[in-house]
């Protein structure tokens, strides 16, 4: 069974039904549970159980802290084009958005490599826009070979492959598949995606799938908040997220938050997303799924991403830029043009101090490539 057909299961269910249905009694149940089910979760990240959010993030810092320890993988994103075929109607990177569009030379893809590098970061994220004629296969084999000579880590974050694609980047040297669904709302995701590849909502639905098939070995999902209801996007991330630690148990599994930030075209989010909203979903996945990987961007601000980490993250960006080639001369951008704006501009010492700061230790690499 895939992801699409476990979803399908609640194609008819009544989310607004039920959780007003959620009483005292039910949320205290789940969250005293070892282990949760569906509902367990959908319980504990509805309104009514906020009135227990001291108790929800004890208990997800304790899991987080026994599985984990108190560590926080640093890395950074590499941005080395931005052109894309899609129209996304929230994106910066659209194709219906006015901006400068570049490729990176290898050259330049080299300059960037020796700068991240420097900075002290080993696990990096590589992004393009999507693409598949401005950034071929080719073309990324290439970067993946050369950002080998400077990192130990390598996820991707690209358009999606089929099982003989992702295979080859495999092959070349990538770790790691990070992909978001953006929104797990059908009618609406094609409503966002007007135009281009991205509209094919099930093909990217189980893109993590096809990964999980060739032994990536990390997969990374996550819903972009802002876009639809909080609780079913919580809800449908979190079952992703389970469903693929269980079919692919040898992944390390990944979910990431991140909310809507300002983009060259400002769209506004249909629905605020607390900071209470952001700290529940963290720890209700924390509890529904203990060993997964929370990651937090430089999306949020540096005092929230301070507080957040004894909530259950394990991975952080730091030192980011959203531009193509961005960490060349980045202090002397006069226009903002990347992907979205950053909201967290500490450098990576200051966010390897803030850490430290927390009790807890930055880790800059976590296995050895052999």
């Amino acid at each position: 069974m895939t992801f699409y057909e476990v979803k399908k299961k609640y194609d008819k269910f009544n989310f607004e039904q039920y959780i007003s249905a959620v009483s005292d009694k039910m949320i205290k149940s789940s969250i005293c549970k070892s282990v949760l089910n569906d509902m367990d979760f959908l319980n504990i990240i509805s309104p009514k159980a906020t009135k227990y959010i001291e108790e929800i993030a004890q208990k997800a810092h304790n899991i987080s802290v026994n599985h984990f320890g108190k560590n926080i993988l640093l890395y950074a994103p590499l941005y080395v084009s931005n052109f894309c075929t899609n129209n996304c109607v929230y994106c910066g990177f659209s194709t219906a958005n006015k901006i400068k569009r570049e490729v990176l030379t290898f050259e330049k893809i080299e300059e960037n490599c020796k700068i991240l590098s420097s900075y002290g970061i080993r696990h990096v994220l590589l992004v393009t826009g999507e693409s598949n004629t401005r950034t071929p296969l080719s073309y990324l084999k290439k970067c993946i070979s050369m950002l080998r000579n400077y990192f130990d880590g390598i996820d991707i974050e690209i358009y999606p492959l089929d099982e003989c694609g992702y295979k080859e980047l495999l092959e070349a040297g990538a770790d790691g598949l990070t992909i978001y669904q953006e929104t797990y709302n059908e009618k609406l995701y094609r409503l966002l995606h007007t135009k281009g590849a991205k509209a094919n909502y099930y093909y990217r639905l189980e893109a993590c799938e096809r990964a999980g098939k060739v032994n990536y070995r990390s997969l990374n999902v996550g819903v972009l908040m802002g876009l639809n209801d909080f609780i079913s996007e919580v809800f449908f991330v979190g079952l992703h997220a389970a469903y693929l630690q269980n079919n692919f148990p040898s992944a390390e599994i990944s979910i990431s938050f991140p909310r809507l930030r300002p983009t060259v075209k400002y769209y506004k989010p249909k629905i605020t997303v607390s900071d209470q909203n952001l700290i529940q979903a963290i720890c209700a996945v924390r509890i529904f799924i203990n060993r997964v990987n929370i990651t937090i961007s430089t999306r949020e601000n540096q005092c929230l991403r301070s507080n957040l980490i004894p909530l259950g993250i394990t991975k952080m960006s730091a030192g980011s830029s959203t531009e193509v080639g961005g960490y060349i001369n980045n202090n002397k951008k006069q226009e903002f043009e990347g992907q979205f704006k950053i909201n967290d501009t500490s450098t990576v010492n200051d966010v390897k101090k803030m850490i430290y700061k927390m009790g807890y230790q930055p880790v800059m690499k976590n296995w050895l490539v052999l």
